[in-house]
C-alpha cells in the first residue's frame, strides 16, 4: 500500500451503528428522567446552560455525573430547558447544597420573567448535605426556559438538579413576584429592575413580619400586634395581616399557616352584633373588650383577604375561604353600610337615630374592595355602593378641596349635604381635616385607579398627586402629618402613614417618574418602625402596590 494511501473507509452499516450509539449516549446524559409513576421530570444541572458557573464533583451526595458550582459573583446562573405537557402551575424543586453560614438567594426566571425573586437557599450544614427548595410557577405548554440567577456576591448554592412536578395543594396560585395581573396601560413603576423592586418589598415584609406578627395567646392563633393603638390587638391590624399574608404567599413559605392562624383568631372573636363580623379590639389576653362590636375598615380587609386566599389556595382545606368571605361581605352590607346613603358606617354599633349614623370615614372608601365583593357575590348592590363612594369622593374634592384633592378624616350629613366634619365628631379636633385616617386615601384611591383604570379614580388620584408634588417641591421629606383641606399644614411631624400612600397616587401620572422614584427610595430606605404598626403596615402595603404586586380577586 502506498504510504500516503487513505485508510479504508468504514462500511455504511458500521457508520450508522456508531452514529446511533453516539446519539443514544447523548440522550442518556442530557434528557430529563421521569419517575416510575410519571409524576415528575428531573433535569441534571450539569447538563444545563451555565454562565459564570462550572460542573464539579468534589462533594459527595450528588446525583447524575456531578453538580454545578456557581462562581461567587452576582448574576451567575444555571438555565434549564424544560418541557411541560400542558400549560399551568408546576412545582420546581431545586436540589442544592450550601455549606456556608448564610443563605444564598437566587431569582427564579421563567421564559425571561422573574417569577420568584430572591428565593432563599438556606445553609445545609456542609457541602455534602443536600436539601431542596420548591417554587410554584406557571409554565407554557412545550419548551420553557427556567433560570436560577444568583443575586448576591456570594453566588448561588451548589446546584444538583431540577425536578418538575404537579404543585402541592398548598401552593399559591399567584405567588408574589409572578406579576400575573399587569396594571392598566400608562401606569408608572419605580425605576430599576423588577427583581430589585420585588426584593425590596420582600425585605420590608420580613421586617414587618418580625415586628408585628405574633402567637401570643395560644390556640393556634396568629395575631398582628398594634403597640401604637388603644389596645394591643385591633381589627384593622388583623385585616392588614390577612391581606398582606395572602399577597406575599410564594415569598413566605409560611404564608398559608399564618393566614389560617389569623382566620382562626378572627372566628374566635365575633362582634356581639353580627357573628360574621370581627370584634374591633382585644386586650393582652386576647379577650374582646370595649363593647366587642366591629370596625368597618377591619372587616373590609378581612373579607378582601379571604377572597385573596380563595384564589391563592382554594377553599377545600381547613377553612372554606370563599364561604367565609361571602358571609363577611353580606354581614358588612347588612350592618356596616348605611341603607339609605349606601355609604360605609363607622361600625356595626351605629344605628338609625344615633349621632353617628350619617357619618362616614374616608379611609373606608375602598373602591377596589367593592369591585371584588361584587364579583364574589354577584350582588349588584356593591355596584351601587361603589358608585356612591366614587361620587362622594369627586364631590368632596370639588366642593371642599378643589386645589388639593384632600379628603377629610370624617364626612358628616351624608344623607343631606355631605361635608367635612366641623371639629371633633369621633377622634380629634381635626376630624374635618386630612389626618391620621384620611392619610390612607391616596393609597386606596390610587390602588383602584391602577388596577381598574376607572376614570373617576384616576382623576381623584391625580389631583392628590399633583398637589403633594408641588407642595413638597418633589421632596418626600417635606410631607408632614396633617393638612387642612386647603393644603396648609397643622402639624410638623413625619410618618410613613402619610408619606407612603402618595407613592401609589404617583403611579397614575406619567409625568411623575422622578417624584415616584423619590418616594420609592424614601420607603425602601426607611426601616419599619417597630413601635408603630400603623405606619409600618401602610408603608409595606404601599410598596406592594407600587412594585406591581397587588391584584384584585
Amino acid at each position: 500500500m502506498h504510504p500516503f494511501a487513505p485508510a479504508s473507509r468504514p462500511r455504511p452499516g458500521v457508520l450508522l451503528t456508531a452514529l446511533c450509539g453516539l446519539l443514544l449516549s447523548l440522550l442518556v446524559t442530557t434528557a430529563p428522567t421521569s419517575r416510575a409513576d410519571g409524576t415528575a421530570l428531573e433535569y441534571q444541572a450539569e447538563h444545563a446552560t451555565l454562565s459564570q458557573a462550572a460542573v464539579a464533583s468534589n462533594h459527595a451526595g450528588y446525583t447524575g455525573s456531578g453538580f454545578v458550582d456557581y462562581t461567587n459573583v452576582t448574576g451567575s446562573y444555571v438555565e434549564f430547558t424544560v418541557d411541560a405537557a400542558t400549560s399551568g402551575r408546576t412545582a420546581l424543586t431545586f436540589r442544592y447544597a450550601n455549606g456556608t453560614a448564610a443563605a444564598r438567594p437566587m431569582d427564579i426566571v421563567v421564559n425571561g420573567t422573574v417569577v420568584a425573586p430572591g428565593v432563599s437557599f438556606t445553609p445545609t450544614t456542609n457541602w455534602a448535605t443536600w436539601a431542596t427548595r420548591t417554587v410554584d410557577v406557571t409554565l407554557n405548554a412545550g419548551s420553557n426556559k427556567v433560570r436560577a440567577t444568583a443575586t448576591s456576591a456570594s453566588g448561588g448554592p451548589n446546584l444538583d438538579r431540577l425536578t418538575l412536578a404537579t404543585p402541592s395543594t398548598d401552593g399559591p396560585a399567584v405567588p408574589f413576584g409572578s406579576h400575573q395581573f399587569p396594571y392598566k396601560s400608562g401606569t408608572l413603576k419605580p425605576s430599576g429592575a423588577q427583581a430589585t423592586l420585588d426584593q425590596a418589598v420582600i425585605s420590608k415584609y420580613n421586617a414587618w413580619k418580625s415586628a408585628f406578627v405574633r402567637q401570643n395567646c395560644g390556640n393556634g392563633w396568629y395575631q398582628v400586634i398594634s403597640p401604637d393603638a388603644d389596645h394591643p390587638y385591633v381589627a384593622e391590624a388583623q385585616g392588614y395581616g390577612m391581606v398582606v399574608t395572602a399577597l406575599m404567599a410564594g415569598a413566605d413559605p409560611d404564608a398559608k399557616k399564618i393566614f389560617d392562624g389569623l382566620v382562626k383568631y378572627m372566628l374566635a372573636h365575633p362582634s356581639v352584633h353580627n357573628p360574621d363580623l370581627l370584634a374591633a379590639e382585644q386586650d393582652t389576653s386576647c379577650r374582646s373588650v370595649n363593647g366587642s362590636d366591629s370596625a368597618t375598615d377591619g372587616d373590609l380587609d378581612v373579607a378582601y383577604g379571604l377572597l385573596l386566599a380563595d384564589k391563592q389556595w382554594g377553599s377545600a382545606g381547613t377553612y372554606d375561604y370563599k364561604n367565609l368571605a361571602v358571609r363577611h361581605i353580606n354581614a358588612i352590607k347588612a350592618d356596616e353600610v348605611n341603607p339609605s346613603t349606601h355609604l360605609m358606617k363607622l361600625g356595626d354599633w351605629s344605628s338609625s337615630g344615633d349621632q353617628y349614623f350619617y357619618i362616614s370615614r374616608s379611609s373606608d372608601w375602598m373602591i377596589d374592595h367593592f369591585r371584588a365583593f361584587k364579583r364574589a357575590t354577584g350582588d349588584s348592590a356593591w355596584d351601587t355602593i361603589r358608585t356612591a363612594h366614587q361620587n362622594l369622593i369627586t364631590a368632596q374634592q370639588a366642593n371642599y378641596a378643589s386645589g388639593t384633592g384632600l379628603l377629610a378624616d370624617f364626612v358628616v350629613n351624608t344623607h343631606t349635604s355631605p361635608r367635612p366634619a366641623d371639629g371633633q365628631v369621633l377622634e380629634s379636633p381635626n376630624d374635618g381635616d386630612y389626618g391620621w385616617n384620611a392619610c390612607r386615601d391616596p393609597w386606596r384611591i390610587g390602588t383602584d385607579a391602577v388596577t381598574s383604570g376607572d376614570s373617576a379614580s384616576l382623576a381623584s388620584a391625580r389631583k392628590l398627586n399633583s398637589w403633594i408634588k408641588a407642595k413638597t417641591g418633589g421632596n418626600p421629606d417635606n410631607i408632614v402629618t396633617g393638612y387642612h383641606l386647603n393644603g396648609s399644614a397643622f402639624d410638623s411631624g413625619n410618618d410613613m402613614a402619610f408619606t407612603a400612600p402618595f407613592a401609589v397616587a404617583a403611579l397614575t401620572d406619567p409625568g411623575s417618574q422622578a417624584w415616584l422614584d423619590a418616594l420609592w427610595n424614601k420607603m425602601t430606605s426607611t426601616p419599619i418602625n417597630t413601635s408603630t404598626y400603623y405606619g409600618g403596615s401602610i408603608q409595606l402595603q404601599s410598596m406592594i402596590v407600587a412594585s406591581g404586586n397587588y391584584w384584585v380577586p
